[in-house]
């Protein structure tokens, strides 16, 4: 929470490979924080040496809570993970886990399995 709070950003969120890995989606264990802020945030202020500032516009679906902190939706930190450059094999633990506890739709998992094949 101090992560996002730390950001000024009522629309900040933690993502990539933080959300996949708050979740237990998938054996990762990022060195920083990851956070999600709009595009136009500019963060002037020091202490962010542990965190990795992601800029992007999320829409409110692709906004969702884990313990209380805004973290991104799941299909979101998949695709993110995919965009980012994350290995595959933790992207396709991920997808499986998330479809086998149903953070997945029928669609989504479809979606997300063809782009991280798109990708390799």
């Amino acid at each position: 929470m101090l992560a996002v709070l730390w950001t000024g950003s009522p629309r900040a969120a933690l993502g990539h490979d933080t959300a996949l890995a708050v979740y237990g989606l998938c054996d990762i264990n990022p060195n920083k924080i990851h956070l999600v802020v709009p595009k136009e945030n500019r963060i002037r202020r020091s202490g962010g040496e542990y965190y990795v500032l992601h800029h992007d516009d999320l829409d409110a679906e692709q906004i969702g809570w884990w313990e209380g902190i805004p973290t991104v939706a799941v299909p979101t930190a998949i695709d993110q993970g995919i965009q980012s450059g994350v290995p595959s094999g933790p992207l396709e633990q991920a997808i499986s886990n998330a479809r086998a506890v149903g953070r997945l739709t029928d669609e989504q998992h479809s979606r997300l399995v063809r782009s991280l094949e798109e990708r390799a």
